[in-house]
């Protein structure tokens, strides 16, 4: 009708990608100038970036997540002053089809490795010497984890999230490019040889953004693996987050990692080495950023 406005409404854009990230710097100092209670002047430093990218349109999904963890202490009065407390990097990628509305016939692709040399510091007996050893470095380990199976996935209506992966047909290399840490048989690899390969069944399980509280969310995943030619024993991969948001900028993060490999013996105080858990525990104060 003349003299009317004319209303087109555009259509609604379809966003298939759903991106962002967290980084968190945490810093700690002291500093000791003739205290007579006595100490060490030291330095700490913590960081920790957390990225990912997920993808959904029609019955096809892709979720992807890069967690990296840098850390380190510093202390006046060793032989060597500055070493790592912290160096972890995991890659997850997910791709799958819809098979009903919680369930999906999934691809799984699960790296993990460390960024820096790993050192075990030791001083012999009747030494006044501390000497280190080079115990890890770069893909040395770096474990490759590819599997198949079926996913059960929920999404909750606080944005909370769950999801079990059984996968039947998992391959499994550990991987060991370090010369010297190969020839020593590190990680269980064959003594000179570079990559382990292994077949077996595996579950993944995650929790994300679960709230325990106003202001207190947990994030959580294991993995656990276990060889069709020793069926039953597990390798465990167990990673935990509890993040305690004081405002925008400033939280608080109790981050867990507990690892189990029975093919990693781990060297003891008395020379001796043995397979046992691997423990990580770090409580970060600091500054926190969402992107």
């Amino acid at each position: 009708m003349l003299g009317d406005s004319l209303i087109i409404d555009e259509p609604v854009k379809e966003i298939f990608w759903k991106t962002g990230g967290n980084y968190n710097l945490n810093i700690q100092q002291v500093t000791l100038s003739n205290w007579a209670a006595g100490g060490s002047s030291t330095f700490a430093l913590n960081s920790g970036l957390t990225l990912s990218a997920n993808y959904k349109k029609d019955n096809k999904i892709w979720d992807t997540q890069l967690n990296v963890n840098l850390g380190f202490n510093r202390q006046n009065d060793r032989s060597f002053e500055t070493r790592k407390t912290n160096d972890n990097f995991n890659f997850v990628s997910n791709y799958g089809r819809e098979l009903s509305e919680f369930f999906y016939l999934s691809t799984q692709l699960d790296a993990r490795t460390q960024i820096l040399e790993g050192y075990k510091y030791s001083r012999p007996s009747g030494s006044d010497v501390e000497i280190r050893t080079k115990i890890s470095d770069l893909l040395s380990p770096g474990y490759i984890q590819s599997s198949t199976g079926l996913n059960y996935r929920k999404t909750y209506e606080d944005k909370s999230k769950i999801s079990v992966i059984l996968s039947p047909f998992t391959g499994r290399f550990t991987i060991v490019l370090d010369d010297s840490l190969s020839r020593a048989g590190a990680f269980g690899v064959v003594p000179g040889e570079n990559v382990r390969a292994e077949a077996g069944v595996s579950i993944a399980a995650s929790v994300t953004d679960i709230q325990l509280m106003q202001n207190v969310t947990w994030r959580s995943d294991i993995n656990l693996f276990s060889n069709y030619e020793v069926f039953g024993n597990m390798v465990v991969n167990f990673n935990s987050v509890i993040r305690m948001r004081v405002n925008r900028f400033i939280s608080t993060r109790i981050e867990t990692v507990l690892i189990y490999d029975e093919e990693v013996f781990i060297e003891q105080d008395d020379g001796s080495s043995k397979q046992a858990v691997q423990l990580q525990n770090l409580i970060n104060f600091g500054i926190s950023l969402d992107f």
